[in-house]
C-alpha cells in the first residue's frame, strides 16, 4: 500500500517523528463535485424549516362579501382577507418543511477522503502526538496552538472523549476561527461526538489531527467502508 509521510509534532511545535498516511485516504484525486454536494447537504440539514405564514383560508375574518358585486363603482371583492388586502392571507406562503438532503454512504466516504487529500496536497495537514489539557484555559490553548499552526485558523480533530481532550475543546470555544471537535467516544454509546465532516475541514485553513485520530481514520476508511 502506497504511503504518504507527514511529520509528527509535539505541543511545542517540535518534530518528534514521522507517520505514514495511506494514500488511498489522504492523497486521492479530490472530487470537487462531491465536496460541494456534501457541504450543500450539511448546510441544508442545518436549516430549521420552521418559517410559516397563513393563507387566505387560515386568516381570521373574511366570511362576508365586502360589498355588492355590481353598481358600486369599485372593483369586485369576494373577501376582505384576499392577499390583495391589508391583513389578508399570503399567496403561496412558506410552511414548515424538512430541508435535509440525502447522500449515500459511499459518496460521504469519498467526500471525506477528498477533503483530507486537499489539505494534505496543500501541506496544511498537521499531526500532533497528543493534545491534552488538565483544565480548560483559553490562554493556555492559544499558546499551544500558536506553536503548532502558523495562523489561528484551524480545525483540530481529537480522537477520544476523555476529560483531558474535552478540556481542549472547551478552551477553544472562544477562540475565533478555531474549532476543536472530538471524533470518537471512549464508551460504547456514541454520545456528544462531533464527527469528522467536510464542511469543517474545508472552512478552516489548517487541519490538525492527533496521532490517535489518524489511527481511527485509517481504521474506519482504509477498507473502503
Amino acid at each position: 500500500m502506497a504511503m504518504a509521510e507527514v511529520d509528527i509534532l509535539n505541543i511545542e511545535g517540535q518534530k518528534i517523528g514521522k507517520i505514514d498516511l495511506p494514500e488511498s485516504i489522504f492523497n486521492v484525486e479530490p472530487n470537487h463535485d462531491l465536496l460541494f454536494r456534501y457541504i450543500h447537504k450539511q448546510m441544508a440539514d442545518r436549516r430549521q424549516g420552521s418559517a410559516s405564514a397563513k393563507t387566505k383560508a387560515e386568516v381570521s375574518g373574511g366570511g362576508r362579501k365586502p360589498w355588492a358585486q355590481k353598481h358600486t363603482g369599485r372593483a369586485r371583492a369576494g373577501s376582505n382577507r384576499s392577499p390583495l388586502w391589508r391583513h389578508g392571507g399570503v399567496t403561496f406562503p412558506p410552511k414548515p418543511r424538512d430541508y435535509s438532503e440525502k447522500l449515500n454512504k459511499k459518496m460521504k466516504v469519498a467526500a471525506i477522503k477528498s477533503a483530507l487529500s486537499v489539505k494534505f496536497r496543500e501541506n496544511k495537514l498537521l499531526v500532533v502526538d497528543k493534545m491534552e489539557m488538565s483544565a480548560p484555559k483559553t490562554k493556555e490553548f492559544i499558546s499551544i496552538a500558536k506553536k503548532i499552526v502558523p495562523e489561528l485558523n484551524a480545525l483540530c480533530v481529537l480522537d477520544t472523549m476523555v476529560d483531558e481532550q474535552i478540556n481542549v475543546k472547551r478552551a477553544a470555544n472562544n477562540v475565533p476561527h478555531v474549532k476543536v471537535i472530538v471524533a470518537d467516544n471512549a464508551g460504547k454509546e456514541k454520545k456528544n461526538v462531533d464527527g469528522l465532516n467536510v464542511y469543517d475541514i474545508m472552512k478552516h485553513e489548517w487541519l490538525v489531527l492527533t496521532k490517535g485520530t489518524v489511527d481511527k481514520i485509517v481504521e474506519v476508511y482504509n477498507n473502503g467502508k
